[in-house]
């Protein structure tokens, strides 16, 4: 007889079978389109890459954060069909993307579902962030009282005093200079050049990036992320369901993927670095390590959150490529881009690729292939 009065059962292995996204756009461009046109072209190639009609998938989980409610309905019903299956709408901010992604994957790893597809897409304003509810609590209402008993706040946008006062805070402990925070800026425009469904691909120099327009602080524009219109899908499978469709030559499997939110360190250390996500970050990466069994060495390519250069910095030591404060030594040496240790944001990253909320996912790790508040996959 077991010790233990309950035991789990077996989790199934999950794949990843299709995939498909839009370009991502400046918000009120000459060209810009609606969130069902988006959505539809990310889940017909999404569809058309996996080889598998709509009528084979048993849920959806969309993801978007700016839209009233039902929207993944909406998204779904007139490009992809009415077949009746659960529709999901998921809203986690910056993870929404993950989350979709997560949520699917359980339903497959549960035995839930034998195919889900996990969507995301946003249709978002010009300008910086804001509060959408001034007559209720804001959610970050204790991440901002941390901020402000530390640094204060200004009448700047919120989100980058956030990270910029983060990279702050490394400068002042290990001495970081605001050279390597623009150098990250610099690297992903570089890589975005490539990538013909990034918002910019326009590359600079050093200098352009340190001169561009101030932001924050240090933080110039080329070192955050824009708002963006656009939209992803993946088709995600079980594998009696690869077999059965004779997917094998294109499943990608899931080996591992993890969430977490914050932890009482994210706010009992007064660190504005723990506040903005670094603990509950080493922490998913920790546990997706263990349950991959690979090391951060095992890993080639990397798609990391770099909503602003200090993030990507910050989310190296966090991975575990460096040691904790060795983040601009990493950058020193290029072991973040092509000829280095591995390629980091090869996409152009948020940065420059965009960052339309519902469409983006926390990390991605790839050992060829790897992958993600704080969503990340192994």
């Amino acid at each position: 007889m077991s010790s233990s009065p309950w035991e789990p059962a077996p989790l199934r292995r999950v794949f990843v079978v299709g995939v498909g996204m839009t370009k991502f756009m400046r918000p009120g461009a000459e060209n810009s389109r609606d969130y069902p046109d988006l959505a539809g072209e990310a889940g017909q190639k999404a569809l058309a890459d996996a080889q598998i009609p709509y009528s084979a998938v048993d849920q959806a989980c969309v993801g978007y954060v700016f839209g009233d409610s039902t929207c993944g309905q909406r998204a779904i019903y007139h490009s992809l069909g009415m077949t009746g299956i659960p529709i999901i709408n998921v809203n986690n901010n910056c993870s929404t993307g993950s989350t979709a992604l997560f949520m699917a994957r359980q339903l497959i790893q549960g035995g839930v579902a034998e195919c889900v597809l996990a969507l995301g897409f946003e249709k978002m304003s010009k300008g910086s962030l804001g509060i959408k509810f001034s007559d209720r609590t804001i959610p970050t209402d204790k991440h901002l009282d941390l901020l402000i008993n530390k640094y204060g706040l200004s009448a700047h946008p919120v989100a980058p005093q956030m990270f910029g006062y983060a990279g702050k805070e490394h400068m002042e402990k290990y001495g970081t200079k605001i050279e390597h925070f623009a150098k990250i800026g610099w690297k992903n425009h570089k890589h975005s050049v490539n990538n013909p469904y990034s918002q910019f691909q326009d590359e600079y120099s050093l200098d352009e990036v340190m001169a561009s327009k101030k932001v924050f602080d240090f933080l110039t524009i080329l070192q955050c992320c824009p708002t963006s219109d656009g939209a992803a899908a993946a088709i995600l499978a079980s594998e009696a369901f690869v077999q059965k469709y004779g997917l094998q030559s294109k499943a990608v499997e899931i080996l591992a993927q993890e969430m977490m939110t914050d932890l009482p360190s994210s706010f009992e250390e007064k660190s504005v670095i723990k506040m903005v996500g670094f603990d509950m970050s080493k922490e998913a990466a920790r546990k997706c390590y263990e349950k991959s069994g690979l090391t951060p060495n095992d890993i080639d390519v990397i798609e990391l959150h770099d909503c602003f250069s200090t993030n990507e910095l910050l989310t190296y030591e966090a991975l575990g490529l460096c040691p904790e404060g060795q983040g601009a030594t990493l950058v020193d040496r290029g072991d973040n881009t092509y000829g280095g240790k591995w390629v980091i944001n090869p996409s152009g990253g948020l940065i420059s690729k965009g960052h339309p909320l519902g469409a983006t996912v926390g990390h991605t790790c790839n050992p060829s292939t790897l992958g993600g508040q704080d969503g990340r996959i192994a």
